[in-house]
């Protein structure tokens, strides 16, 4: 028998575990539990093997699989270790600014949003899929539906210690992307919910969200509930002056553009990247298109000129300038625009121009500014997460404790899509596929010793391109 098998049975019968024998099949080698039988027919003992895994140098001891124990030996539990482990990467970073802010409570809310980065599970089955997954943390949650309803209220009701979690998810980020989206309500207990204009022109209590990402990863740091009545311009106030963002740079959609928006965040020591409307007088400048780059093989031709204490930067993409004009001239042949906007939209086709207080080269403001392509998508996944329950909940307390508990899944969820994405990975697989795949891996208790179920061969393929070694050896 080779030495390195020796010094494993060694350990075992150092932890108190004896009985395993290992017999060799062409290269490979596999554990059983012998024990002997007393035979009343003759009088003796009889031995008795029960197989328990395969044995190798790197892994050690590999469950064959959790149905074959379950049939042959007893087993104190099994649960889901793959996912568990995929889950624990995605969420860890939140652990410890929850246990300073939320003190009591933060076990609840950490299994909570980490079981809603698998999906919407409603308050009633919390428990149940929490019981499913390996406990890597150790924690002991009170996930009863009655107690996750009371934590949610309460820490909707504590504007101050939600702010204090954000604070800490923006503080090493130099660019933001803040963007607004709606959800709707119709429940009456809710008196946040106000009619207000949205894109669908649908005229029902709706409430506004506020969110703040960073340009540099996409990783959500804020989420802030708005009234349905309140414009964009006066939520983008309201959030600076809430948890404060005092030299950063805000990159913003041209709905929030204005002089007095540009002027209040130069107060705050803000500097901005934004869009300006398509009827801005900012147009008219003559803006010289100097310099060209390409992005994602179109040429983009550009410019930039300073004007007062900012800088316009004119961006025009050839490609989408012909585009647009086809579509110009197709309304206008409709009837639907007559000839004097016909020439003022055609003047502006295929052209973005963007107004910002930093005076760098106009690539990485055009870069920057492409960044918020992602957070409509973020949008929908968050809002995914918050499915219906929003729609039914009696309070406005409830509420904010659901839109915070959501942000912190969201949280989870982008962080496996970053992986993925420094993987180049992402257009193969999403998070969920991800945690489906890892969530085949099970990890049991066996004679009082944590074992690993067998890897599947795509799952350590998988785990091997992602780098992140889940598995342990």
């Amino acid at each position: 028998m080779e030495q390195w098998i020796n010094n494993w049975l060694e350990e075992q019968r150092q932890k108190g575990i004896r009985g395993y024998e290992i017999k060799k099949s062409y290269k490979s080698y596999y554990v059983y539990k012998s024990t002997t039988v007393w035979n009343k027919e003759t009088k003796k003992r009889d031995k008795t093997s029960t197989y328990i895994g395969k044995l190798n140098k790197e892994n050690g001891l590999i469950i064959e699989s959790s149905k074959k124990i379950v049939t042959q030996c007893k087993v104190e539990k099994i649960r889901q270790y793959g996912n568990a482990a995929l889950l624990d990467i995605a969420m860890r970073d939140l652990q410890n600014p929850l246990k300073e802010v939320f003190g009591d409570v933060w076990e609840e809310i950490y299994a909570l949003a980490l079981v809603r980065v698998t999906g919407y599970v409603p308050l009633k089955r919390v428990e149940s899929v929490w019981d499913r997954l390996y406990n890597i943390t150790e924690i002991s949650p009170s996930l009863n539906p009655k107690n996750l309803s009371s934590i949610l209220k309460e820490i909707g009701s504590n504007r101050i210690k939600q702010d204090r979690i954000f604070e800490r998810l923006s503080k090493t980020e130099e660019q933001l992307i803040y963007d607004l989206s709606v959800v709707f309500s119709r429940s009456e207990g809710i008196n946040f919910a106000e009619k207000g204009v949205n894109k669908d022109k649908i005229h029902i209590p709706q409430v506004n969200l506020a969110l703040l990402c960073s340009a540099n990863d996409g990783m959500p740091t804020m989420i802030r509930a708005i009234p349905g009545s309140v414009r964009d311009i006066t939520s983008l106030y309201n959030s600076i002056k809430e948890i404060g963002l005092k030299g950063k740079t805000l990159i913003l959609d041209r709905g929030f553009f204005s002089d007095k928006l540009m002027n209040f965040l130069v107060e705050k020591h803000l500097s901005f990247i934004i869009p300006a409307r398509r009827n801005s007088t900012l147009y008219n400048y003559l803006v010289k298109l100097k310099k060209h780059f390409f992005y994602r093989d179109r040429l983009i031709k550009c410019g930039k000129m300073k004007i007062n204490d900012y800088y316009i930067y004119l961006f025009e993409d050839p490609s989408m300038k012909v585009e647009e004009q086809i579509t110009l001239y197709k309304t206008f042949d409709k009837n639907k625009i007559n000839k004097i906007e016909l020439d003022e939209f055609l003047e502006k086709a295929g052209s973005i121009l963007i107004v910002s207080d930093l005076d760098i080269e106009e690539k990485e403001i055009f870069l920057l500014y492409k960044k918020r392509d992602g957070v409509e998508k973020l949008f929908d996944t968050y809002k995914t997460t918050l499915n219906a329950d929003i729609l039914y909940l009696q309070d406005d307390e409830s509420v904010f404790g659901h839109l915070f508990v959501s942000f912190l899944s969201l949280y989870g969820y982008c962080k496996l899509e970053n992986i993925l994405r420094k993987a180049a990975l992402i257009d193969k697989f999403s998070p969920l596929d991800l945690l489906e795949y890892y969530s085949k891996v099970y990890k049991m208790n066996f004679d009082g010793q944590g074992l690993i179920s067998e890897v599947p061969k795509k799952v350590h393929d998988l785990d091997k391109a992602l780098g992140l070694n889940v598995f342990p050896k």
